[in-house]
Parts: structure tokens; C-alpha cells; sequence
């Protein structure tokens, strides 16, 4: 019974991290916030893991997972920036992309659960991803303008229901036999964003986006040699017929 709910556990956790990230914004904490978003990303990765790992997996879980998301990785980022950047620019353009954000981020997650996907990849930046780019960028708010910031989040909004490309490094999976690592990871994780909630929130925004920008990337190729294809043909064409 307990191996049934521990992925379920994981899921509440990233939701319970998710909440306590927005009640420390309201604190005017956003660097302990902050640092909170990437240890949900943490539960968050790891209830899908040993749900297979179990083999466990249940609709009811892949439910509360989205549920949590929405929450932890869209509405606890967009209130951090706007707690730290929005608030005196008091302009109805901030209201829109603080909430355009978490309304793209729940359709991202409606999409991904009504449409199979690509094996390897998902369509359009995860939530997670996306969530964590922005909590981390919002630790630069001292050395990025307002009207940057905004447009920041209204990007990585459009990331989210696109359909680019992005690997999603399912197929690294945790072994049953080194399942008891979880909870000294999860506990590790806990512990080092409470001595370091600052430097290493801004030190995990360049994984973060190097990651956004991957799919970009390999979207920007893609279309490059879809161009390329009919000139090419032409070429043929124009052979032929001499």
C-alpha cells in the first residue's frame, strides 16, 4: 500500500514547496522562493521515476501531478517576479504576463495530457522548466530592467504552448535497488537551499536556460532545412531538364 501512494507523496510535496515559495513572496523572500521552485523540480522529477520504478503508475497520479505543476511551477514563479520587479511598474502589461504565464503553463499540462507525444521528447518547454528559468531570473531583477523581465515571461508563456521540441530524458530511470537514495537527495536539497538560497537559485538559472534554448535551437536548424529542401529540388529539376 505505502510503495502504491510514495509516488503520490512526492507529488504533495512539490505541491506543499509550490505554496510555501508563494507564502515566502509574501514575505518578501524571493531568493528562499525562488530556491524552493527548483527543489519542487526536484519531487517533481522523482514521482514519475519511481512510479515506474514501482510500476505504479496511475491516472489519478498523472492528475495531481498537473494539478501541482500549475501551482508550483506557474503561479509561485509569476507571483516572485512580480513581487520583485512588477509591483511599482503597476501597469496592466505586468498584470497580463503575470497571468498569461501560469494560464499557458496549465495548458501546456492539458495538452500533454490529452495528446500522445513525440517518444524522447515534449512538445512545447515544460512547465518545470519554464517555471524554474523564471524563478531564477528573477533573482537578477537588481541588474535586468522591468520591460526585459516581461518580455522574459511572456517568452517562455509562448515556449510552453508552442510546438517546439525538447528532450525529455525519460528513459533515465532509478533502479528499485537504489530507491532508498530518494529521500537523502530530496533531504540534501532541503538542507543546501536553506544555507545557500541566493547564489545557488542564480547559479541553476544557466541550466535552466540553456535547456529553453536547446529546443529553440533545434527548431531554428529544423526550419533552416526545411527552406533549404525546395531549392534544392529546383536545382534537380533544372538539370533535368537540360
Amino acid at each position: 500500500m505505502f510503495a502504491r501512494s510514495l509516488p503520490n507523496i512526492f507529488t504533495i510535496g512539490n505541491l506543499f514547496l509550490g505554496i510555501v515559495s508563494i507564502i515566502f513572496v509574501f514575505n518578501n523572500e524571493p531568493e528562499i522562493a525562488a530556491m524552493l521552485v527548483i527543489v519542487a523540480m526536484l519531487t517533481d522529477g522523482l514521482d514519475g521515476r519511481v512510479a515506474r520504478a514501482l510500476n505504479v503508475t496511475s491516472e489519478f497520479g498523472k492528475e495531481l501531478d498537473s494539478l501541482s505543476d500549475v501551482i508550483s511551477f506557474g503561479v509561485a514563479p509569476a507571483f516572485i517576479v512580480y513581487s520583485v520587479a512588477f509591483q511599482d511598474f503597476n501597469s496592466p502589461a505586468a498584470w497580463i504576463a503575470t497571468a498569461v504565464f501560469p494560464i499557458c503553463g496549465a495548458l501546456r499540462l492539458a495538452r500533454f495530457n490529452v495528446i500522445s507525444g513525440i517518444p524522447g521528447y515534449f512538445i512545447g518547454l515544460p512547465i518545470p522548466a519554464a517555471g524554474g528559468v523564471l524563478a531564477t531570473m528573477a533573482l537578477f531583477y537588481k541588474e535586468l530592467s522591468t520591460p526585459t523581465l516581461l518580455v522574459a515571461e511572456l517568452i517562455l508563456s509562448f515556449l510552453m504552448v508552442s510546438n517546439i521540441k525538447y528532450p525529455n530524458f525519460k528513459k533515465v530511470s532509478i533502479p528499485r535497488s537504489a530507491m532508498w537514495i530518494i529521500p537523502v537527495m530530496v533531504t540534501l536539497a532541503i538542507l543546501v537551499a536553506v544555507k545557500y538560497p541566493g547564489t545557488l537559485s542564480k547559479l541553476m538559472f544557466i541550466p535552466f536556460v540553456l535547456y529553453a534554448l536547446l529546443g529553440l535551437k533545434k527548431n531554428v536548424r529544423r526550419v533552416t532545412r526545411k527552406r533549404k529542401r525546395p531549392d534544392s529540388e529546383d536545382k534537380s529539376k533544372f538539370r533535368d531538364t537540360l
